[in-house]
């Protein structure tokens, strides 16, 4: 029975919701939140746990519920959970209650994309089916990369993707007539199990990918950052996925899966340099977009089966191995490792391109049998090449600064002093912009959530520094910064702390002479408070200096000069002079910390808050020294 266009149409328009509200919301928005809610490292590992395990529950239970209820029932549940979810995001959430609204996202998600590709016949039709499945899947990413909704805030997106699932609950309205099932002929002869693995590891490389970009500022910067970028990914997503479902149409399944997995490999090797983005840029939204319409697809139109309930099956074994499990692994691995490794982007290629191969092999046994051979001949020759040399290994610092641009600490870090300003002060010195352009790539930063970082060798300590990873809010007071304490499971730790102890270049020994110039200004020194300086103590400093400090507890066999207490003794690296001298040097090691120690600088404190601080301690000093004196007569 042929279907109505308009009722055909409604295919389109489900399936470019469907994608809208998972890419902008579950993928962006959701993470976006969570990070604004300051759940983070393990806590936001337990919240992603949780919508996995819900996806893959849904996926593989959809088909079932389908048995109770119509398709149209069961898509409007899904379009209402996911809608619930979405607004619940917008709520003060802790780890328990942001854990149970991943949950219901997974839900959602896994219910309607199971349901929606099992029965898409039904809402497309069999008349020109693919090129509508291509449509629509187009359109959906073409929406995530509109500007003004990709940029948009994470209560915006989250607004926007409740109100496209209120829209879908109006699309799929009704019961739609049941469509023949009419089998693709040129994908009758790939196994499902061929289909699955395929499909799996596209998505895992898909993932690996997406994490590392995303996590990466100068390839996110060269792939998807800025208004052009973001309308030439749109087009390229739309055009890609009208040529898959050309491709399925003409040539097969077997075609636009080894095509998608061409693309994401180029795209995954050029981003080991990040000199290549921009080349990535174009052939990662194409690869995604070829492979994403075949997976729409394939349930309904390319997988042969005779019911809807053998299609719900490939679906739900599909989406919940390929789409859920496949996503979880690339992500781990793009975070564990930062890149994709050559030996993985071979064994992905052998999985997905196994058919072509095979295929090829049996038209072309000759040719494919003298390739092989002269494979194995240059592989040999490699080997025994005596210029052949092995790439020389990192050092920690390389590796450190990896580890730095991974880990995404340009987005709240600079590292550069600018000229001419308080930053000199602050931060100093300065370094010409030559010597910054030869950073490959450079790391100049633009944001300054957190303090710059193009001194910090020679301003903390690596025993602070190692110390701030682990726990920031403990060793400096107020700190929004998160944990970091995940990265001394292996390595990558020790290696970020080498890296930032090597930031420090310029004259130092000049800026250390400045310093000692500087003194809070007048109008400072009048209004200074001791209940403020204590206050202020009590935040940045009670820490390491109170005698049950937690930093001073947990960390006291690690110090290189263990901190003064200083309610006893807070003149101990202050060099004799009368009280005023003694009172500055007190503001001038507060403002900058003592060089060769693990005392730091508070370079963000300003003039009076240093000043009510040195009044804080130079009053302690006065009543210590009156109690000596007093014990001292008692004696004599």
């Amino acid at each position: 029975m042929r279907i109505s266009p308009i009722r055909g149409w409604r295919g389109v328009a489900l399936i470019a919701i469907t994608y809208v509200y998972f890419l902008i919301f579950a993928q962006f928005a959701f993470l976006s939140r969570l990070a604004e809610l300051g759940i983070v490292s393990t806590s936001l590992q337990i919240v992603m746990a949780a919508m996995a395990i819900a996806g893959v529950l849904a996926s593989l239970l959809a088909t079932r519920l389908v048995r109770f209820t119509s398709p149209a029932i069961s898509l409007r549940i899904a379009f209402a959970i996911c809608g619930i979810a979405a607004f619940g995001s917008l709520l003060p959430l802790n780890l328990a209650t942001a854990a149970a609204n991943a949950f219901f996202i997974g839900i959602g998600v896994g219910l309607l994309t199971v349901t929606l590709v099992t029965h898409l016949r039904d809402w497309t039709g069999t008349d020109r089916g693919l090129i509508k499945v291509g449509l629509g899947t187009g359109i959906g990413y073409f929406l995530c990369n509109v500007p003004a909704l990709f940029a948009a805030t994470p209560e915006h997106q989250a607004i926007v993707a409740a109100a496209l699932c209120v829209a879908g609950l109006w699309v799929c309205g009704g019961s739609p007539q049941p469509a023949a099932v009419q089998a693709a002929p040129l994908s009758q002869n790939v196994s499902f199990t061929r289909v699955l693995a395929g499909f799996a590891a596209l998505v895992w490389l898909d993932s690996a990918a997406f994490y590392i970009i995303q996590h990466t500022p100068v390839l996110k910067a060269g792939t998807w950052m800025g208004t052009a970028h973001l309308w030439m990914n749109a087009c390229i997503h739309l055009s890609a996925a009208l040529v898959a479902a050309l491709l399925l149409r003409s040539r097969g399944l077997t075609v636009v899966l080894a095509s998608a997995f061409c693309l994401l490999a180029a795209a995954c090797m050029l981003l080991a340099n990040p000199g290549f983005a921009p080349q990535a840029s174009l052939l990662y939204p194409a690869g995604v977009s070829l492979y994403s319409t075949a997976l729409v697809a394939y349930p309904s139109f390319l997988s042969g089966a005779s019911s809807p309930a053998q299609r719900g099956r490939k679906a739900g074994l599909i989406y919940a191995i390929a789409g859920w499990i496949g996503s979880a692994l690339g992500i781990g691995m793009g975070q564990n490792l930062g890149h994709v490794p050559l030996l993985f982007v071979v064994v992905a290629g052998a999985v997905v391109l196994a058919p072509a191969l095979y295929h090829l092999a049996l038209q072309r046994t000759r040719e494919v049998a003298a390739l092989g051979a002269v494979a194995v001949l240059a592989l040999a020759l490699a080997r025994i090449n005596p210029t052949h040399s092995a790439e020389q290994p990192l050092s920690s610092v390389e590796r450190g600064r990896r580890v730095y641009i991974s880990e995404g600490c340009i987005n709240c870090h600079s590292q550069y002093v600018r000229p001419d300003t308080l930053d000199v002060l602050m931060w100093g010195p300065v370094v010409s912009l030559a010597e910054v352009h030869q950073q490959k790539p450079p790391l100049i930063g633009n944001r300054r959530q957190g303090p710059d970082l193009a001194q910090v060798g020679v301003r903390r300590s690596q025993w602070w520094l190692k110390a701030h990873l682990i726990h920031p809010a403990e060793v400096s007071g107020r700190s929004v910064m998160p944990s970091f304490g995940f990265l001394f499971s292996d390595e990558r730790g020790n290696d970020l702390v080498a890296y930032l102890s090597s930031l420090h270049t310029g004259d130092v020994v000049a800026h250390h002479a400045q310093e000692q110039t500087w003194q809070p200004s007048p109008t400072a020194l009048k209004r200074a408070n001791a209940a403020e300086g204590a206050t202020i103590y009590r935040t940045f400093c009670s820490t390491c200096h109170d005698a049950d400090g937690a930093t001073r507890q947990k960390w006291a066999a690690s110090f290189t000069r263990a901190p003064a207490d200083l309610k006893t003794d807070p003149f101990r690296y202050v060099r004799d002079g009368d009280a005023n001298a003694r009172a500055l040097q007190i503001a001038q090691i507060a403002k900058f910390g003592i060089a060769g120690t693990d005392m730091p600088g508070h370079e963000y404190l300003d003039d009076e808050q240093i000043a009510s601080v040195s009044l804080l301690l130079a009053n302690a000093s006065a009543q210590t020294s009156s109690h000596t004196q007093v014990n001292t007569g008692d004696k004599e």
